[in-house]
Formats: structure tokens, sequence, C-alpha cells
């Protein structure tokens, strides 16, 4: 039985005072990147995923990215929890993203 589609999101506060935490903190932003996922807000990245949670492997490529003092919180999201969020940009409501398409490959 396939898994609910979820959305996983990555939220994270690094500290950016020094040259070198700041290179550890676009290091991190572009292994999730990287990794598929697309900034929905400002330190919140968000990635699709039909077949349900993270897979194992996901998680610990990310807990080994995460620069010290950096905390990072991951979280998962039903479709149908994401699709009903309330999204306010510059005082105007809009919906919120839809999920990608996927490819097809033969």
């Amino acid at each position: 039985m396939p898994a609910d589609p979820m959305w996983c999101l990555v939220m994270f506060d690094l500290p950016t005072q020094t040259a070198e935490q700041r290179r550890a903190y676009t290091g991190f932003r572009n292994l999730l990147l990287d990794c598929g996922f697309v900034r929905t807000q400002y330190s919140v990245y968000a990635k699709y995923s039909p077949a349900g949670v993270l897979t194992q492997r996901a998680v610990n490529l990310i807990r080994a990215g995460v620069p010290p003092q950096g905390e990072v919180r991951l979280m998962h999201v039903t479709d149908i929890q994401w699709a009903s969020t309330i999204r306010i940009f510059n005082a105007a409501v809009e919906n919120p993203e839809e999920k990608p398409t996927q490819l097809a490959f033969f």
C-alpha cells in the first residue's frame, strides 16, 4: 500500500556572524537545494514527496550538513494540510504552492 503524499519542511537558524559561518550557511542552503528542496520563506525550505516521508539517507545527509551551533527542525505535513495553509504575501492572500508535476520515465 503506497504512502500518502507528504511535504517535508526544514526550518533552521544558523549563525552568520563570521565569514566562516556565512560560508557554512550557504553550504547548508545549497545542500537543501541539491536535495530538491525549495525555499518557501527565509530559512524555511520544503520538498514534496509523493511517496511519504523523507528517506533515512536524506535525513542523515541533512543531519551531517548542519553547521556547528546550527539548529534545524524537520517536519512532515500531509498534502491536504499543506493545501489548506493560508499564505499572505504583501497583504494579499495567495494560494499555497502547488505540488510539483511528476516526471514520467519510459
